[in-house]
C-alpha cells in the first residue's frame, strides 16, 4: 500500500493565506458557513428544551432538543433590533426570549410573541422566524451547516461512505465526554488545522524516541473526498501493521473532516481537535477528550486516563508553538509557507478551501 496519495508533491502558499482579512471573510461566507460544523456532543441536550449556545467567527447560534426528538437551531440575533436572543446554554426551556423587549420564539427561531403587535405593520411581522441552521447527528455529535437547510449535502454524503465507514467503526456514539480543553490562540484558524494534518514535526517538537520517529516514517496518508486521513504506527508494530492493516487497534488514526475538525483516534479513546475561527488571526481551540464507558473496568479506567494526561502535555506543546507561529504573522519575514510530499494533507486541505472560494 503506498504511503502517500498518487498526487502528493511539495507545495508552497503565500502567508496572505493565513493573515488576509478579506480572504478571511471570504473563508467566512464560501467555506465555513456552508459546510458541516461541530457544535456539541448529542448528550448535551438530552431532553426537549435542553440546549447549547455556540459563537465563531462572528455567527452566534442556538441548537435546542425538540420534543420530539430531533435538533433544531436557529441564529441567535432577534428580529427586532439585533440583539442576542439567548445569552447562554440551558436546560427545560419551552420557548426562548429576548429580554430587551420581550419578543419570544420557539426553538426553530420562529416568532411567537410580538409585545404590543398592533403597534407594528402586520407585513412586518408575517412569517418572522430568526433564520435557520440546518442540524443532524452523528456519531453522538450535533452538526450544523449555518447558512442553512439545502446549502450543503446531506450530512452523509459530506462525510463519504468512506469515512462514515472508517471513523464509524469507534462508535463515538457510545462514548462519553470526559474533558474539553480550551484555548484562545493568535493564529488563523487554518494553522491549526495544518498542525494536526502532519506527523513531521513530532520528533522536533514533541521528542519522541528515534524508534517512534523511524515508524513515523512509515506513516500512510489518504485523501477521502475534502477530507483526509493519516495513520501513525505505534512503535514496533510495523511488521504486524502492514501483515494485518489493522489501523484502528494498531495505530493511531487522524481524520479530518473538512473544514474544522481532526479526530485523533487511539483504539480505546479519541480526541477531537477543533478549530473555532474567531478574526483572521485569532482562532478558538479545542480539545475534547472521549472514552468508553468502563464499566467497572478500573484496567480500563487507569490505562486511558494515565494515556490522557499524557496527551494534554503533547497538546500544550502544540499550543505553545502556535503561539510562536502567532508572533511572526506581521513579519516583513513571513511570506510564505512551504510543505514537503509527507505534507500533502495539509496541501490537500488548502486546495479545497480554494476550490470552495473558487467556485
Amino acid at each position: 500500500m503506498p504511503l502517500l496519495p498518487s498526487d502528493a508533491r511539495p507545495s508552497e502558499l503565500p502567508a496572505s493565506v493565513y493573515t488576509d482579512p478579506e480572504r478571511f471573510e471570504l473563508e467566512r461566507e464560501k467555506v465555513l458557513n456552508r459546510t458541516w460544523q461541530i457544535v456539541c456532543r448529542s448528550s448535551e441536550i438530552p431532553a426537549a428544551g435542553d440546549h447549547v449556545v455556540w459563537d465563531g467567527h462572528g455567527e452566534t447560534i442556538v441548537v435546542t432538543r425538540r420534543r420530539d426528538g430531533g435538533v433544531a437551531g436557529f441564529h441567535n440575533v432577534c428580529m427586532h433590533r439585533g440583539a442576542r436572543i439567548v445569552k447562554e446554554s440551558g436546560c427545560g426551556a419551552r420557548r426562548f426570549s429576548c429580554r430587551w423587549h420581550n419578543w419570544t420564539y420557539d426553538f426553530e427561531g420562529n416568532v411567537l410573541g410580538v409585545p404590543d403587535r398592533e403597534d407594528f405593520a402586520p407585513e412586518q411581522l408575517e412569517g418572522l422566524a430568526a433564520p435557520s441552521v440546518e442540524c443532524a447527528e452523528w456519531g453522538g455529535w450535533v452538526w450544523v451547516v449555518l447558512a442553512g437547510p439545502g446549502v450543503a449535502p446531506p450530512l452523509l454524503d459530506f462525510l463519504g461512505e468512506e469515512l462514515v465507514g472508517d471513523l464509524g467503526a469507534y462508535r463515538m456514539e457510545d462514548m462519553v465526554l470526559v474533558e474539553k480543553l480550551t484555548w484562545e490562540l493568535p493564529v488563523n484558524w487554518k494553522v491549526v488545522i495544518d498542525g494536526f494534518n502532519e506527523n513531521y514535526h513530532a520528533p522536533a517538537l514533541h521528542k519522541v524516541s528515534a524508534q517512534d520517529a523511524k515508524d513515523g516514517r512509515e506513516s500512510t496518508f489518504f485523501t477521502m473526498g475534502p477530507h483526509g486521513m493519516m495513520v501513525v504506527p505505534y512503535k514496533g508494530v510495523l511488521p504486524r501493521l502492514k501483515e494485518t492493516r489493522d489501523h484502528q487497534s494498531l495505530a493511531i488514526c487522524h481524520y479530518t473532516v473538512f473544514p474544522t475538525a481532526v479526530f485523533n483516534n487511539n483504539p480505546n479513546h479519541i480526541q477531537l481537535f477543533r478549530s473555532v475561527p474567531l478574526a483572521v488571526d485569532r482562532t478558538r481551540f479545542e480539545t475534547w477528550e472521549l472514552q468508553y464507558d468502563p464499566q467497572g473496568d478500573e484496567d480500563y479506567l487507569a490505562g486511558v486516563s494515565a494515556h490522557w494526561n499524557r496527551l494534554k502535555d503533547v497538546v500544550a506543546e502544540d499550543v505553545e508553538i502556535y503561539q510562536e507561529v502567532g508572533a511572526t504573522k506581521r513579519s516583513s519575514a513571513y511570506r510564505r509557507n512551504i510543505f514537503n510530499d509527507h505534507e500533502c494533507k495539509i496541501t490537500h486541505f488548502h486546495q479545497v478551501v480554494q476550490q470552495m472560494l473558487d467556485a
